[in-house]
């Protein structure tokens, strides 16, 4: 008899506010996961350009709030729509949407900690009549956790290999890893690692008028500014234990800004986008050392995956290791993210826990999500 399956659509829209990534996967009983279909749907400038000075302001106004997040529900609803066209595959024949939403602002450290993410869940259960599981973060952070990273358990269940050490690398906006020890009884512990993409879109939109560097080649016209860099990586978070977690409150163009005018010299543009790289990679393998774990092999995920500059900055700083992507062990880089969060949501229906605590600090194993009804059917 086949093995019964579920489908499930996961959104992701990170710190690079580029756009929407969705996927409508398949999930076996044995716990295999099958890739239908995948979409982008670009962010519109002016819901960008919101987001990003609302971000970078660390303020707004309460009907601005509420105006996006009314907005961004919407949004979400459409790559939904977008996917299921793309799959050619009726909603009904979806279990549900796996939504994290969009973060503002994240404090664990706050007094008290929170963390706010936006995108209405109810306009996607309404526009789409498929059942949505958002706020995913909020519950490890009342036991105690930094509400992220979240992608462990399914680096775990999708990436784990017995008898290799393997590091899961996330380069979203804000760059991530997740440790998978050989030891199958070893626990398995995740972090950020500081900026991932977030620093070098942005300085790529303002020297290049492009949302990205593209194929990294703003970063490879230049070279890196070994001063620049030492200044960068003085940012005390980066010494800082994990659990740790961070992201564009905390790295954002005025950070940048701050540590060229210290530097109190003209850097080209093209010498900060490489050292900006430069950072992205050495962070990570500080991050690495500072956890004793130097892995075999490197998988990397993420719009960053794409970067030949970055590829190549990180197989520099880790030449102990196999850099990859995530594609040679069976999912895309562009789409691990996004179908994380759709597990995500089977294990919140299934009343598993989603966190990994030895990631997030939590006091414990916690049940993650919300979930909001999708149409009623007779």
């Amino acid at each position: 008899m086949a093995e019964a399956e579920e489908r499930y659509i996961g959104l992701m829209s990170g710190t690079s506010l580029d756009g929407v990534d969705a996927v409508l996967v398949r999930f076996g009983e044995s716990g295999g996961i099958g890739l239908e279909a995948a979409r982008t749907l670009p962010m519109p400038e002016p819901l960008r350009a919101a987001l990003e000075r609302a971000i970078g302001e660390g303020r707004i106004a309460l009907d601005e709030l509420g105006r996006l997040d009314a907005a961004l529900g919407a949004l979400f609803a459409r790559a939904v729509e977008a996917v299921l066209a793309a799959a050619g595959v009726a909603a009904g024949a979806v279990r549900a949407v796996g939504c994290p939403g969009q973060t503002l602002w994240h404090a664990p450290g706050g007094e008290p900690p929170f963390t706010l993410q936006i995108g209405d869940p109810n306009v996607v259960a309404e526009r789409t009549g498929i059942a949505v599981v958002a706020d995913f973060r909020r519950r490890d952070l009342a036991a105690g956790g930094q509400g992220a990273p979240l992608v462990p358990a399914f680096h775990a269940a999708l990436f784990r290999e017995p008898g290799e050490d393997v590091a899961v690398l996330n380069i979203g906006g804000i760059a991530n890893v997740t440790l998978l020890p050989a030891d199958p009884r070893a626990p398995v512990r995740g972090f950020d690692t500081g900026p991932g993409n977030t620093l070098l879109d942005a300085w790529a939109r303002r020297h290049t008028g492009e949302p990205f560097d593209r194929d990294g080649r703003l970063a490879a016209r230049g070279r890196v500014h070994p001063a620049l860099l030492r200044r960068l990586l003085a940012e005390p978070w980066f010494a800082a234990p994990p659990p740790k977690s961070t992201g564009r409150e905390r790295f954002h163009l005025r950070w940048l800004e701050a540590a060229l005018e210290v530097l109190g010299e003209a850097v080209a543009p093209a010498d900060v986008q490489a050292t900006l790289v430069a950072l992205t990679a050495e962070a990570v393998a500080r991050a690495l050392a500072q956890a004793r774990f130097a892995p075999r092999r490197l998988l990397v995920c993420g719009g960053g995956a794409r970067n030949p500059a970055l590829m190549a900055a990180l197989a520099r700083a880790l030449p102990g290791a196999h850099v990859a992507t995530t594609g040679d062990a069976g999912l895309e880089p562009e789409w691990v993210e996004a179908a994380a969060f759709a597990w995500l949501a089977r294990e919140r229906l299934a009343g598993r826990a989603g966190n990994v605590p030895s990631a997030t600090g939590a006091a414990g194993p916690r049940v993650l999500g919300a979930v909001y009804a999708g149409a009623l059917r007779r």
